[in-house]
């Protein structure tokens, strides 16, 4: 999981700390913002850093995280970013709003801590490596084919 990129919009400065230290522990490249920028400065700021992936609170200050959800989903430099949602938003409308508006995955503040949450994330991105890296070797392997002279 090294060299990994990991943007975390959170307006609660603690959870925030501990999201960040949990990924800075293992490795990852963390930029934060509290969400108390406009979000035109919010969309620079995550497609100049260009992470890998993206941790985004609903409840921020001055955005509205279904506004910023849409912006990412359709900016060409993050619009296939995975976006992990992490809120207190805990109503089905908010989290279909969320699926409907680009989310890939959505997290209840109440039912986990910072740890279990980062936690839950980091085994994510390993699943989904793996599968990234078995379709490698699938595409490998039937490259292998195309060398063979018949």
């Amino acid at each position: 999981m090294h060299d990994k990129k990991i943007y975390i919009i959170e307006d609660d400065a603690n959870l925030l700390y501990d999201l960040e230290s949990q990924f800075a522990a293992d490795d990852f490249e963390v930029e934060t913002s509290y969400g108390n920028e406009e979000i035109e400065e919010l969309i620079l700021s995550l497609e100049e850093f260009n992470p890998d992936f993206i941790i985004l609170d609903l409840i921020l200050p001055k955005i509205d995280g279904f506004e910023l959800i849409k912006k990412v989903k359709s900016s060409g430099v993050l619009s296939y970013k995975p976006v992990f949602v992490f809120t207190d938003l805990s109503d089905e409308d908010s989290k279909a709003r969320s699926i409907d508006l680009g989310a890939d995955y959505i997290f209840f503040k109440n039912d986990f801590d910072a740890f279990e949450f980062s936690q839950k994330v980091k085994k994510i991105i390993i699943n989904k490596e793996k599968v990234n890296s078995s379709e490698d070797l699938d595409e490998d392997e039937d490259n292998d084919d195309d060398d063979i002279l018949y």
